[in-house]
C-alpha cells in the first residue's frame, strides 16, 4: 500500500497531507461523452427540450460539480480553484454531446478530481434534462486527458 497515497502504514485510509508540497500552476484537462440517439441530439441542439437550454444548464452543473468537489469526495483537498471552462460539443458521429472539462489552481495537489467531477455532473445533467424522452442514453469515457504541474509533472492521455 506503499504507493498508494490515499492509505497509512497501516493501510487506513487518510487525507493526504500536502502542507510540505510547493505551490504551484495546476492544470486538469478531462473529458467524457453522452451517447444519445439522433432524435435526442436533435432536440438538444435545436433547442426544444422541454427544461430549457440544455447545453448552457449542463456547463453550469459542471462549474459547480467541480467547485464541490472536496463536498462529494471524501479525500479530496478543498482548493481555491482559480478556472474552470467546460466544452459541450454535439458530436452526430457518436451520436451524442461530448464534455471537456479544463481546471485550473494555483496550490498544493492537482484539479485532475475537480475536472473528472466537473464532466460527470454535466454528463448527468444532460441526462437529467431529456431523460424523459429517452432513458437508454450512455454516460461513457471519463477520463483524465491531461494534468500539469506538481511534482510528478506533466501526464497526457494517449488517443
Amino acid at each position: 500500500m506503499a504507493d498508494l497515497t490515499h492509505f497509512d502504514a497501516k493501510g487506513e485510509a487518510h487525507m493526504v497531507d500536502v502542507s510540505g508540497k510547493a505551490v504551484t500552476d495546476r492544470l486538469a484537462v478531462a473529458e467524457g461523452y453522452i451517447r444519445m440517439t439522433p432524435e435526442t441530439l436533435a432536440l438538444i441542439t435545436e433547442g426544444r427540450a422541454k427544461k430549457g437550454d440544455v447545453l448552457s444548464v449542463a456547463r453550469l452543473a459542471g462549474i459547480m460539480g467541480a467547485k464541490k468537489t472536496a463536498d462529494l469526495i471524501p479525500l479530496c483537498h478543498p482548493l481555491p480553484i482559480t478556472k474552470v471552462a467546460l466544452d459541450l460539443t454535439a458530436d452526430p458521429t457518436r451520436p451524442g454531446i461530448r464534455v471537456e472539462a479544463t481546471v485550473k489552481t494555483g496550490g498544493q495537489t492537482g484539479v485532475e478530481m475537480e475536472a473528472l467531477t466537473a464532466v460527470a455532473t454535466a454528463c448527468l445533467t444532460v441526462y437529467d434534462m431529456v431523460k424523459a424522452v429517452e432513458k437508454s442514453m450512455v454516460i461513457e469515457g471519463i477520463r483524465l486527458v491531461l494534468k500539469e504541474g506538481g511534482k510528478s509533472g506533466r501526464y497526457e492521455a494517449t488517443k
